[in-house]
């Protein structure tokens, strides 16, 4: 790829390969969008292509999406039941330890970092997320939480407790700007196959990185998905969709 016009090319034509039906119209101009906004502002495309590679694209359209949802009077976050401490929905149980992009496991590498050798979510529950504090349970990298905890709501705190788990209950789940975010991102590996590669990462083993005093580099090493990993879980967010 030679200019920022063979990307805005290849990406008008880009595979939606991995993205569910429904999810396609919103994700694909959507990245378009953010390419051509790029193209305005006459970023270098090493710039642009680093971007999409490290999720800031994906993540830019997921904020944008995720801020109508947050404040309409009748939505989903506006009956939540969610409050400081309840943090059940910090407990990270799945095979992926939560999915984030590579400029999400930076943010939460950093702020943690600081925390090393201090008490952490697991000396509350196992398997929480290392960003709480053990006895507030209060998390301690909130300004820098990705989308997947900026995104979730429950309107039933109780059915957290539940799910956090293993069980499957009604009433709690990601906000629709989630599942965006995840297909602009299966768009991004598309487009930058043969290119470069976009990697996603554990939540769950990025902050356990950075509380036990991993380096950046090391914990990013440690925490990366397998391929299949962002595939599953776009699956998991269509299976959602249907329902």
């Amino acid at each position: 790829m030679k200019s920022l016009a063979d990307l805005q090319t290849k990406a008008a034509k880009v595979s939606t390969k991995g993205v569910p039906p429904a999810l396609r119209d919103p994700a694909r101009p959507a990245l378009l969008a953010w390419i051509n906004t790029a193209v305005q502002h006459a970023m270098p495309l090493n710039e642009v292509l680093r971007r999409l590679r490290d999720g800031e694209a994906a993540e830019a359209i997921g904020r944008t999406a995720i801020a109508p949802q947050l404040a309409d009077p009748n939505g989903p976050a506006a009956r939540a039941a969610c409050a400081p401490g309840c943090a059940f929905c910090c407990i990270l149980s799945g095979d992926d330890g939560g999915t984030i992009t590579q400029i999400e496991a930076r943010r939460m590498h950093q702020a943690l970092a600081p925390l090393e050798g201090q008490l952490d979510g697991r000396a509350w529950m196992p398997k929480a997320c290392p960003s709480l504090d053990p006895e507030t349970r209060l998390c301690r990298a909130y300004d820098a939480r990705p989308m997947i905890c900026r995104s979730y709501m429950s309107s039933n705190v109780a059915a957290c407790e539940v799910i956090a788990g293993g069980t499957p209950a009604e009433g709690a789940g990601v906000l629709g700007a989630q599942a965006l975010y995840l297909a602009v991102l299966m768009l991004t590996r598309n487009l930058l196959k043969g290119i470069t590669r976009v990697p996603t990462y554990s939540l769950s083993r990025i902050a356990v990185g950075a509380i036990d005093g991993e380096s950046l580099e090391d914990a990013l090493t440690a925490a990366k998905h397998g391929p299949r990993e962002l595939d599953e879980e776009v699956a998991r967010q269509a299976a959602v969709i249907k329902r």
